[in-house]
């Protein structure tokens, strides 16, 4: 059983104002991505699915003359730190297993290594979380401007949870029968 779910998270007015503003469909298509990569490299869907789907709401919007400027943005961006707080935060208040908010937030943490100065040993968790991202990437930050409505995204949060509570039903009679 599930503490919270996507849909669980997507239904607090600050959780779908830091999604829209780094891109509804990129965190839902980055999410969907985790659930297939974490089932594929046994890692828990539910932690997998709730870190890339919050993986870049600590975005800032970096700006210059009136224009996104995606040099300044990697140039200065922290948003995984960012991110990592909001997340953890949200996820208490809604009730998370606290161990559970941690490593989301660690996942979230380090989904990506722009802003480190050196290399980052991921577990498995944060690695599925980076594969997730990446799968979805587009030259200049153009998978942060696809389109998603709020219907479509509910729509969308309630099939993934959907399948993360089979998978994780699965996992569990097979435990049980061993």
């Amino acid at each position: 059983m599930r503490n919270v779910t996507l849909s669980d998270i997507f239904q607090l007015p600050f959780a779908r104002k830091y999604l829209k503003r780094a891109g509804l469909a990129h965190a839902i298509t980055v999410a969907k991505h985790a659930y297939h990569f974490a089932n594929k490299h046994e890692v828990n869907p539910d932690l997998a699915t709730k870190a890339a789907l919050l993986h870049d709401i600590g975005h800032y919007t970096w700006y210059r003359n009136g224009q996104w400027d995606y040099n300044l943005y990697k140039q200065n961006d922290i948003h995984a730190i960012k991110g990592a707080e909001r997340a953890h935060k949200m996820l208490i208040r809604l009730g998370e297993n606290p161990v559970s908010a941690k490593e989301i937030a660690v996942a979230i943490l380090f989904h990506t290594d722009s802003y480190f100065m050196g290399t980052v040993n991921r577990n498995a968790l944060q690695e599925v979380v980076a594969m997730a991202d990446e799968a979805d990437e587009e030259p200049g930050g153009k998978h942060h401007y696809k389109v998603m409505s709020e219907e479509e995204a509910r729509v969308e949060l309630n099939a993934l949870d959907d399948l993360i509570e089979s998978s994780l039903n699965k996992q569990n009679e097979w435990q049980q029968s061993v």
